[in-house]
């Protein structure tokens, strides 16, 4: 008989010698963007060393996809017989382009679709339910489960992208390969590759060598943000370019992961570097140097022959190496200061007889346009292309918000969308000071996710026009490829639910279930290595005006509070919120808050902080919720808070002009009506406003202030006010004594904020609309 410790250490040895468990099945339902229908199986589907598979020749991307992502971690995919295969790719002729089918059991996988991109898109799906550890550069293996169920899938809109400017700063062959697999990844179609501008020419002509000996290095570049001055510069030269070589590269590397590029070659403005490299494409042919800080220069392309003869060789050297349909060609701010005098400029003016400028950048982009079309190919243009008429057959990427793409649409043109308010990924996307250094404005991933790219203004007719909506990544603050992730990711994931499973319906529940989605997919970016901004455990309040009636069991009856909310995104966290820097205390429920308070909050986990610490302003005066009407409306991309957030006692974000309060107003004079018989109850003797000023982004502060203000006597006073021009970006106060008669009733009063008006020249967006963007108007 052997001794009892004889066997124990044998069972310890034998156990220890076991492989390890698989890996457990992810939920069905998490994967970005969500598919169109979804059903849940409840069981399991093992997925082991070996895998016996079936996919027809024409899915040879899709294969080639699930080869690298799999083998290279020890999976062994081992062609058999359809009716053998534990995987199985199936055509569908049924199924509509881009669509899929995808069905996990516990002993087959099934994968259907028309066409090898149906079959790749399944594929992005079937990757988000493997394991994360095969997203890194490892040759780790370990056997995992996939979630039984059933996938119905297709995309909403046609035109899927994200857009990349390597001209203000340069990224090399390897770090667009990546964007490109990140693009695949979520189901994206197109790249929009930015590749000249004012700070820099990115790409080879072999017909003008000195594009990219002269025009690809600036000899400085700004620091710091283009509004602190004075302006310092680096004093180091910066340039990179691509060879057409690495372009075909590229574009070979792209065409495996389905998706097109679209290359810009920017004109007539954004011109500068091609300028610098050859004068005489201006209109004064005097040397410049490739600009060196950010912003929009006078010096662009003159409408000679020359330059004609010129971008006519460009674009024949940029067709061959771009096998897709569109050539994106610019058209956005383009100052006209030079063709105004201009005798080249002037004399097409005469000989064509065109208006003005305007028309002659139409006449401008018409003639490349024909140029282009003579290729069997489409020109792309910014919203810009329809002043002065459109081109025959432009599509139009609407930018400056949503009405160039309404104006295009109901001329039956299509339309990309991609406006500023919810498609710029270089706009912050934290209130938090600490965030590295943008462009301005504000732009969090829940709003990304509340984008339909379909205005309400078209009928359903002209809504067939909006191709679709693309992300822009504007680089002036991205040096790195790092930050490049920073600013895109996790806004990409919300756009790519936007444009492929479609608009959500019901904004806040959605958005709830989608950032659990989102918490899930980090862990596969972690994997990947991608440096991605996390701001899902960032709070939101929500609160309105309330007039408490003389009955109600608050101890502020009979007053005018503010009820302040807050949302906690994960209910298993503590809640808790401190008023004016007391005590942190439980939230239970909505605070009535009377007197002007800070308001502190944040999320607690097992005693330690969660995320953030949120902070709001809360201003109590007595024009409190007495906004009756604006007109014009705020603009729809900047009315999120409505009209209420003019007097509902909370601020306006001080360093980020685009969040709930602060409403834009786009070069219209504002004129704001109040219900003046409640506030003449009150004792007021002071109107202030708060008004934001930051030219670099066409925001300014108003010309003036116009009060008018009716009396039951039939009497009426009126008074304006100028406003001095700030010194400084930012939030701009402006507070004046209110002479309200004493003697009679107030029955009306209306602000009236009288715009800046157009930008003049040598100004970024110069002979554009100002915005004008208004926070609180507090009465005291």
């Amino acid at each position: 008989m052997k001794p009892l410790f004889y066997f124990s250490f044998l069972s310890l040895f034998f156990l220890g010698c076991q492989p390890p468990q698989p890996l457990g099945p992810k939920n069905l339902s998490q994967i970005i963007p969500a598919p169109q229908v979804t059903y849940l199986g409840g069981q399991s589907h093992l997925v082991s060393q070996r895998i016996a598979w079936s996919i027809p020749p024409s899915f040879d991307l899709t294969k080639t996809f699930l080869e690298n992502h799999m083998t290279p971690h020890g999976f062994e995919l081992i062609p058999v017989d359809a009716e053998q295969a534990q995987w199985g790719f199936l055509v569908d002729s049924a199924l509509g382009k881009g669509a899929y089918q995808l069905s996990i059991e516990p002993d087959r996988l099934t994968l259907s679709a028309a066409d090898d991109l149906g079959a790749f898109y399944g594929a992005q799906s079937l990757r988000q339910l493997m394991p994360e550890y095969l997203e890194e550069n490892t040759s780790e293996h370990l056997d995992f489960y996939l979630p039984t169920g059933l996938i119905k899938d297709r995309p909403k809109f046609a035109y899927r992208g994200m857009h990349l400017d390597v001209g203000r700063h340069f990224f090399g062959p390897d770090d667009i390969k990546k964007y490109i697999d990140y693009l695949a990844m979520l189901k994206m179609n197109y790249f929009h590759w930015h590749l000249t501008e004012d700070q820099g020419w990115r790409i080879e002509i072999k017909a003008y060598p000195r594009l990219t000996q002269h025009g690809a290095v600036r000899q400085e570049t700004l620091l710091g943000h283009y509004s602190d001055q004075p302006h310092e510069f680096d004093k180091t030269p910066y340039g990179g370019f691509y060879t057409q070589e690495e372009v075909k590269d590229i574009v070979a590397y792209a065409a495996q992961k389905h998706i097109t590029i679209i290359p810009e070659i920017e004109m007539p403005g954004h011109a500068q570097a091609a300028i610098s490299a050859y004068p005489e494409l201006g209109c004064t042919h005097q040397a410049v140097p490739v600009a060196t800080k950010w912003g929009i220069f006078e010096d662009i392309y003159c409408a000679s022959e020359q330059t004609f003869s010129f971008l006519e060789t460009v674009l024949e050297e940029i067709m061959s190496l771009f096998p897709g349909p569109y050539i994106h060609i610019g058209g956005d701010e383009a100052p006209k200061a030079h063709w105004s005098d201009c005798p080249n400029c002037q004399g097409v003016i005469q000989a064509r007889g065109l208006a003005d400028e305007h028309e002659l950048q139409s006449y401008f982009i018409t003639r490349i346009e024909a140029f282009i079309n003579a290729h069997d190919k489409q020109i792309i243009g910014w919203d810009e292309i329809l002043e002065g008429g459109l081109a025959p057959n432009a599509t139009v990427m609407s930018w400056r918000g949503t009405e160039g793409g309404i104006q295009a649409a109901k001329q039956h043109h299509p339309v990309i969308m991609t406006p500023t308010s919810h498609c710029y990924f270089d706009y912050y996307q934290s209130d938090l000071p600490e965030e590295p250094l943008a462009i301005g404005g504000y732009l969090p991933l829940k709003k990304v996710f509340s984008y339909n790219p379909i205005p309400h203004e078209l009928s359903k007719e002209e809504a067939q026009y909006v191709l679709g909506a693309q992300g822009n990544v504007w680089t002036e603050y991205m040096p790195d490829f790092k930050q490049v992730e920073y600013m895109v990711f996790p806004r990409i994931l919300a756009l790519s639910e936007v444009v492929w499973h479609g608009p959500a319906k019901a904004i806040d529940p959605e958005y709830a279930q989608f950032t659990m989605r989102v918490a899930a997919f980090l862990k596969r970016l972690d994997a990947m290595g991608v440096n991605y901004a996390n701001h899902l455990y960032d709070l939101e309040s929500v609160h309105r005006v309330e007039r408490l009636s003389p009955g109600n069991s608050d101890s502020s009856q009979g007053k005018t509070v503010i009820r302040y909310a807050l949302v906690n995104p994960l209910e298993n966290h503590r809640l808790e919120y401190r008023l004016n820097q007391g005590q942190w205390t439980l939230y239970k429920g909505p605070l009535s808050i009377d007197t002007t308070s800070g308001v502190q909050a944040r999320l607690m986990l097992d005693g330690q902080q969660v995320g953030h610490t949120k902070k709001d302003s809360l201003l109590v005066h007595k024009g409190l919720g007495l906004v009756s009407s604006v007109a014009p409306q705020p603009h729809s991309s900047y009315n999120t808070g409505g009209i209420q957030a003019l007097t509902n006692g909370k601020l306006g974000d001080n360093n980020r002009y685009g969040d709930t309060e602060w409403l834009g107003f786009w070069g219209e004079d504002v004129t704001v009506s109040l219900n003046a018989k409640k506030l003449s109850t009150e004792m007021v003797n002071s109107l202030e406003m708060r008004f934001y000023q930051n030219p670099g982004q066409w925001v300014y502060v108003p010309k003036s202030v116009e009060v008018s203000l009716d009396y039951s006597d039939g009497s009426s006073q009126s008074v304006q006010w100028p406003i001095s021009v700030p010194k400084r970006n930012g939030p701009f106060a402006e507070r004046w004594d209110l002479p309200i008669k004493e003697d009679a009733e107030l029955t009306s009063l209306d602000i009236r904020v009288l715009s800046f008006g157009i930008i003049p020249e040598g100004r970024q967006g110069s002979g554009q609309k100002s915005w004008t963007f208004i926070d609180e108007i507090i009465f005291q």
